[in-house]
């Protein structure tokens, strides 16, 4: 997997994803690739790398709409070592071209998400979730959301965190006028900076904290720029 395309100019300066591209099933499919390197503890709902500890980059692959493979844990992992990432790492995956995300930032809150809401829902909906409805299968719809912070937080507060993204996006679709709550494969990663010794990392995240609102509005304005307006109904 090689660089194609320079970096855009963004505002902001810790969230700065390279994009990659690789040839694969046929076809030019794209990656987004983030490595902030030590240092940044990271609570995610990935494939690869999901859970809470210390993360040294952040990988959004995009690969076919007829994905079959059976290992996407390890299928990232290798992707993202072709790409020279090094240590443990965060991975997602997405059927959606990842070379057109979106960036947004909030006084040092900062988010890049890709979109696809070919396949979308609520999230209650009675019957469903036996199969593989919740499972990590790359589906034409599924939202990726990176968040990055330049403080620490606590574990609940990281949490916290993944609520209120969870919260705006959602927020973000039905503004739009989107009739979901998100898609059945939609993940999220929050990347914080570890604290230094003596710092009291903060404790809160929800969306009237202060970082949590940062980071609200960040998630909000990336969903919005990133997902397409439904379409007009035709008569």
């Amino acid at each position: 997997m090689t660089a194609v395309l320079p970096p855009p100019r963004i505002s902001g300066g810790l969230l700065r994803p390279r994009r990659l591209t690789r040839v694969e099933d046929g076809g030019d499919l794209h990656a987004l690739l983030w490595t902030p390197g030590p240092g940044m503890r990271m609570i995610s709902s990935a494939v690869l790398g999901g859970g809470i500890g210390e993360r040294c980059w952040v990988l959004n692959a995009q690969v076919s709409h007829g994905y079959r493979r059976t290992d996407p844990d390890r299928h990232l992992a290798e992707l993202a070592a072709a790409a020279g990432a090094r240590g443990p790492g965060v991975g997602l995956m997405t059927a959606a071209d990842v070379s057109a995300y979106a960036h947004a930032h909030d006084d040092g809150a900062e988010a890049v998400v890709t979109s696809g809401i070919d396949v979308r829902g609520w999230a209650a909906v009675p019957g469903t979730g036996e199969a593989a409805a919740g499972g990590g299968a790359a589906l034409p719809g599924t939202i990726n959301i990176v968040v990055a912070l330049p403080v620490p937080l606590t574990d609940s507060a990281l949490v916290n965190a993944v609520a209120t993204a969870t919260e705006a996006k959602t927020q973000a679709l039905l503004e739009a006028g989107h009739d979901c709550s998100g898609t059945p494969t939609d993940a999220v990663c929050v990347a914080a900076r570890a604290p230094s010794p003596g710092e009291t990392p903060h404790a809160f995240a929800g969306p009237r904290s202060l970082w949590g609102a940062r980071l609200a509005r960040a998630v909000h304005r990336a969903v919005h720029d990133a997902t397409p307006s439904p379409s007009p109904p035709s008569f």
